[in-house]
């Protein structure tokens, strides 16, 4: 990416919120990148076109996408990755230098990496908790690293239905299962749990004497209920910054041209941030 690619940022509604500015300027630091300007705007589906259609193309490296537009974005690119379509979520958007706009998806790597991060390169079974855009990029990233079935626990049938369609376009066979059995997951050698900040607190109490590994999608509040009873139980846990942190490196790599992103720099910023709120 050449120097006048020098602008990103984050966008989404609720916004606030975001660690992306953190994470990415203190990879800019540590890579003494004093150019480069990460941002963060206030954009909801409505205003994303007219966004987008403001930008100049010769200055802007790339995006970072939250809710509600990972799937709002796609009509409005040129192209879209492989590893993107295969959920219909897009979390990056980069500007090439020949002036098109390709949307990627760095989440379900960056669950991949996380895990691997910790140990976890493989499993015969796993068990995802929700069915929303999460659920559908950790169903992406377990159809890399599964084996065999994944169980997916949902409120609803239309939910059942749609996680079951993800999983035969993956590739990977999903039994599905009824919220009210949710503690049946923590059976599972992998459990991955995509659902808002305060669902599976009522669980954490169904934690067995020695579970598996943990991935909770969230990083605020953390410790959440679930992932401290995990690791009260000497469990391993794997947490929501963390799959911040992962994504976050390879979008400063796709947008920066940079070969290696600054991992511990930018994870250590995450943390204190974190910290200080």
């Amino acid at each position: 990416m050449s120097a006048t690619h020098h602008k990103a940022a984050v966008l989404g509604s609720p916004i606030a919120h975001s660690l992306s500015p953190v994470l990415h300027r203190a990879a800019y630091d540590e890579l003494g990148l004093a150019g480069r300007e990460y941002g963060r705007f206030e954009i909801d589906e409505a205003a994303l076109p007219g966004f987008l259609a403001g930008l100049d193309d010769a200055e802007w490296a790339g995006l970072s996408l939250t809710m509600p537009l990972k799937r709002a974005v796609i009509p409005l690119l040129d192209e879209v990755s492989d590893t993107a379509a295969a959920v219909e979520a897009v979390n990056t958007v980069l500007f090439t230098e020949d002036g098109r706009r390709v949307g990627d998806n760095t989440d379900i790597p960056g669950i991949q990496e996380a895990l691997r991060e910790r140990g976890v390169t493989t499993v015969e079974e796993a068990a995802i908790l929700g069915a929303g855009a999460t659920a559908s990029s950790a169903l992406a990233a377990l159809a890399r690293i599964c084996t065999g079935e994944v169980t997916v626990y949902v409120r609803s049938q239309a939910r059942a239905d749609e996680m079951r369609g993800w999983g035969e376009r993956l590739g990977v066979p999903v039994r599905t299962a009824l919220w009210d059995a949710a503690a049946s997951a923590f059976a599972a050698p992998l459990v991955i749990a995509t659902t808002p900040a305060g669902t599976t607190d009522a669980l954490a109490g169904a934690v067995p004497e020695r579970p598996g590994t943990l991935f909770d999608v969230l990083y605020e509040p953390w410790p959440t209920a679930l992932a401290a009873a995990w690791s009260a139980r000497r469990g391993a846990v794997v947490g929501g910054l963390d799959l911040l942190v992962h994504q976050a490196v390879l979008q400063v790599e796709r947008m920066t041209g940079c070969a290696r992103a600054p991992l511990a720099a930018m994870r250590k910023a995450g943390e204190a941030a974190l910290a200080a709120r």
